[in-house]
Formats: structure tokens, sequence, C-alpha cells
């Protein structure tokens, strides 16, 4: 079981952070997945060191898993998790991947037939998932959606707003 340092005022969450798809940012010739900050997110210091690289899921038509490095802050114990571009915390699907099932559904496919071509044939995206990453791109749009502020002025709407008796 991992030990951790109860600190107050401080939550002990991980922290994400993503890195470019380019090398920018990184190590002059360095592999992307390599590069790790040295400054911590959650407390500002410069105390973060390497904690390992795990597999991660990653499925698309190139990969089946990825290799994510890992970091740690010997100040705060925050763990860091180095997320490339193409990844999206807590989905098993790439970017990529979502992106190709939006697009075919934009070309007019069915949900069953938009499913992103994976490297894993057995590992095909169901129709609700495809549904679900359209919903959530539209409400991400947020134009489709019309403002909902409403703000009411009691004493107006008395004096405009006559009650009627009703109808027997």
């Amino acid at each position: 079981m991992p030990w951790r340092v109860a600190i107050p005022g401080h939550a002990f969450a991980p922290v994400i952070v993503f890195i470019p798809c380019s090398g920018n940012g990184c190590k002059p010739g360095g592999f992307d997945g390599e590069w790790l900050p040295r400054k911590c997110p959650g407390c500002g210091w410069l105390a973060v060191v390497g904690h390992g690289r795990r597999r991660r899921q990653s499925h698309d038509r190139t990969h089946h898993s990825i290799r994510i490095r890992r970091g740690i802050c010997s100040h705060c114990r925050h763990t860091v998790t180095v997320l490339p571009a193409l990844c999206i915390p807590g989905a098993v699907y790439s970017l990529p991947a979502r992106q190709e099932a939006l697009g075919r559904l934009a070309d007019g496919e069915t949900l069953e037939t938009a499913a992103p071509v994976c490297r894993d044939p057995d590992r095909v995206a169901d129709a609700s998932t495809v549904g679900r990453w359209f919903r959530r791109r539209m409400e991400s749009l947020r134009f489709f959606f019309s403002p909902t502020i409403l703000a009411w002025d009691f004493y107006a709407a008395a004096r405009i707003l006559i009650l009627e008796p009703s109808p027997p």
C-alpha cells in the first residue's frame, strides 16, 4: 500500500500534465514520453523526480497501448502523470480514434458503422459509445443551446399578470 504524508490544506489527487505532439518543450531529440516536468504543478517547487513508467490503453489505428511517464514531488508527494496530447484522461480510445468516428458521423454514416478502426480487430467501439462521444462534442460547442439566464422582477410581474378566476 502506498504511503502518504498528511499535509494540512493539501488534497492527495494525481496531477495530469499534457505534453505537445511535437518536441517543443522536450529535450532535443528525445522521445515525448520521456519528458518530465521538474516544477510541481501542485506546490510549485522544483522537486519532481522520476517515479517510473506504466502502460496505458490507447486504442487507435497504430496503438494497443502506450508507455507514459510518472513522477512524484518530493515536497508535497503529489504524483505527476505525463500524458501525450493524443490521450484523454480516463479514456481507452485515443483522440485520433474519436475524431475518426465523429468524422464518419459527419459524413452520414450510422452509429454502428462509424466506429473507429483499431489495431486490435476485437476492440471495436460500441454504437452507444460513439453516440456518447457525439453528444459530448455537441455539448462542448455550446452554440446549440440558448443561455439560461433568467431575471425575475416579481413586482413588475404582479402588475402585468392579472389573476383570473378559473372557469367552472
